[in-house]
């Protein structure tokens, strides 16, 4: 599948009754585990990404043409939609981002998110002008090829602004994104103010509000049509990591090995064929 055909399929993915559950891949291993477990898509994770390389996220420390790389890794093991977690769409203009877009959808990425960060900790968050317009770039350079994520990281940077947050995925899903996206708002009455404000687009939340975390089912109530998972897979298998080498620095040999699969090696191999 290519262009068109890819956008139609990702995005009817989120517009049917259930929507969809998106999980985050980081490596091979990880994407044809997902895959095998039934998902229909699968998200890049560019936090979980960067810590595979021993790199902090949100600083541009991944280079673009990384996470394509990346991406496309996941793809080719699976077939299945990948859609790209590219933190502020790769540049400071707006004509940077459409670049990025129309790399992403040579590399046959179904999705890509555009952040409104900035990649400095000292003002984390673009003007609201600014970054309405890199989305507005990412649309106009997708020409329905790829599906676009709007996505505002007030919440996850400090700025619990529910009002802001609305105001600027309005503004992204009026500039045309199709999906719209803020981290970890702050509870249930938020998600589905933020479901509200931008139907009848639909809405990715990653795990949960941030107060409780909630079922799959209980979300899909709320109005959510995808959730996703970022990083939160991929810290659970490290902290599985850390208790393993925690057992074997005492000599607990058994309890840091538990686990080992032969079907990861099944995997590979079909993937490979």
């Amino acid at each position: 599948m290519v262009g068109s055909e890819t956008y139609e399929r990702f995005l009817a993915l989120h517009t049917r009754a259930e929507g969809l559950v998106m999980p985050n891949a980081w490596d091979g291993l990880s994407v044809l585990l997902l895959a095998d477990a039934g998902f229909e898509a699968i998200g890049t994770s560019s936090a979980a990404f960067a810590a595979t390389l021993g790199r902090l996220d949100g600083r541009h420390a991944v280079s673009r043409e990384e996470h394509l790389d990346h991406a496309k890794l996941l793809a080719r093991l699976t077939g299945l939609p990948i859609n790209g977690d590219f933190e502020d769409g790769y540049g400071q203009t707006g004509q940077d981002v459409a670049t990025t877009v129309e790399a992403a959808i040579d590399a046959g990425l179904a999705g890509i998110g555009i952040e409104d960060t900035t990649g400095n900790p000292q003002e984390p968050i673009r003007p609201f002008d600014e970054a309405v317009d890199r989305v507005r770039h990412a649309v106009t350079a997708a020409k329905r090829r790829i599906v676009v994520t709007g996505r505002t990281d007030n919440f996850i940077q400090g700025r619990p602004d529910l009002d802001d947050s609305i105001r600027r995925l309005t503004a992204f899903a009026e500039a045309g994104a199709d999906v719209l996206y803020a981290p970890r708002p702050p509870d249930l009455a938020a998600v589905q103010a933020i479901v509200k404000a931008v139907a009848p687009k639909p809405v990715n939340v990653v795990v949960s509000p941030a107060d409780e975390t909630l079922s799959v089912a209980e979300l899909q109530r709320a109005g959510v049509k995808r959730i996703s998972l970022g990083s939160a897979l991929y810290a659970h298998v490290m902290a599985a990591l850390d208790q393993a080498a925690a057992a074997l620095i005492a000599g607990d040999i058994a309890s840091a090995t538990t686990g080992m699969n032969l079907r990861f090696g099944r995997l590979l191999r079909q993937a490979e064929a």
